[in-house]
């Protein structure tokens, strides 16, 4: 007998759709219904990531006093620290990634690393994690048919804040779409003379990486990348701190996730600190609105200070700083939208 199909109720569509959802136009995955955020850091009192909520993006509160949100010294196998820490939702909506410098200045005093950490949670709350040491090179990277950069990996003495996003549009070899971006800065102590920003691919069990390319060279240092899609205008926007030319944490834009991204305006900066030093920054939307804030570390000053700043719809003409309330020691972090379960989880933690 031949089954009639039934098509879904107007409710069981909303409930499909209720929790979250891949917008495959911008790369970045989001929830239908925000309740609140969460502020992902390394924590300014040690090499380890903390987790603070809000639910206005202003006001915040430490999850779990401020502590340790998992073992830093399991799941950061080459120096058991963790900086930098940028979260993302994974794919399918449901769970999460997160991306961490693997580094520990505490115990080696040298401001050199040799890789990062991917981690992955169905909850926030219980990580898993895959170590990779760049030095290793084509044993920890995919070949993914593109040549190699660097003649000896084993050279690799920096790896910087690395961050990720979620790229629909991404085709493997074997034909399959979607793959992990992650970007971060690199430094060669044999083939380099200053730090620039790559990028790799990683596939949707969040494990490997492919091999090293170049994203942003503009002949100076740059570090701390934040990549968002900017609906204003359709592009790319990238926040860079630039190490070279007129320091500073300044803005530039592409079409194309992969870029080429010019260099900087740079009368459009982050310029109201003076000479104050500011690195890694962070940039997010409020619920319903259409600017913008940037999160960004001051750290010339003692103790160092974390600030957000608004930005326009076109995430441009920076102004506004303010210190973040009611975080305990934050530091170079991202921030992302919770539904209200998973806050509410967070939040009796």
């Amino acid at each position: 007998m031949k089954m009639k199909s039934v098509k879904p109720k107007a409710w069981m569509l909303a409930m499909m759709m209720s929790h979250a959802v891949a917008l495959s136009t911008t790369a970045q995955v989001e929830v239908a219904k925000p309740y609140g955020y969460l502020y992902c850091h390394m924590s300014d009192d040690g090499e380890w990531t903390a987790f603070a909520l809000s639910r206005d993006g202003v006001n915040w509160k430490d999850v779990n006093g401020g502590k340790a949100m998992y073992d830093t010294e399991a799941l950061s196998r080459i120096e058991h620290g963790a900086r930098d820490a940028y979260i993302a939702r994974a794919h399918d909506g449901q769970s999460f990634v997160m991306v961490t410098t693997d580094m520990c200045w505490h115990n080696s005093g040298v401001w050199n690393n040799y890789g990062i950490d991917l981690l992955k949670s169905d909850d926030l709350m219980n990580w898993t994690s895959t170590t990779v040491d760049f030095r290793l090179g084509m044993e920890v990277f995919m070949d993914d048919g593109r040549p190699d950069v660097y003649r000896d990996y084993s050279k690799i003495c920096r790896v910087w804040a690395p961050q990720v996003l979620w790229d629909p549009d991404y085709t493997w070899k074997n034909g399959e779409r979607g793959g992990y971006f992650v970007y971060y800065s690199l430094l060669n102590s044999e083939e380099d003379t200053y730090d620039r920003i790559f990028y790799s691919y990683a596939d949707r069990s969040f494990t490997r990486l492919t091999r090293p390319q170049l994203l942003i060279d503009w002949g100076y240092a740059t570090i701390d990348t934040d990549i968002n899609y900017v609906a204003a205008d359709s592009c790319f926007h990238i926040m860079i701190k630039k190490e070279g030319g007129k320091p500073g944490i300044f803005t530039t834009s592409s079409k194309r996730l992969t870029g080429p991204y010019p260099e900087p305006d740079e009368t459009d900066y982050v310029s109201f600190e003076g000479k104050k030093a500011c690195e890694g920054p962070s940039a997010f939307q409020l619920i319903g609105d259409s600017t913008w804030r940037v999160g960004y570390v001051e750290y010339s000053s003692n103790p160092h200070r974390y600030r957000i700043c608004k930005a326009d719809k076109y995430l441009r003409n920076f102004h506004d700083p303010e210190d973040i309330q009611g975080v305990t020691a934050p530091q170079h972090g991202s921030f992302l939208k919770l539904t209200k379960k998973e806050y509410k989880k967070l939040e009796k933690r």
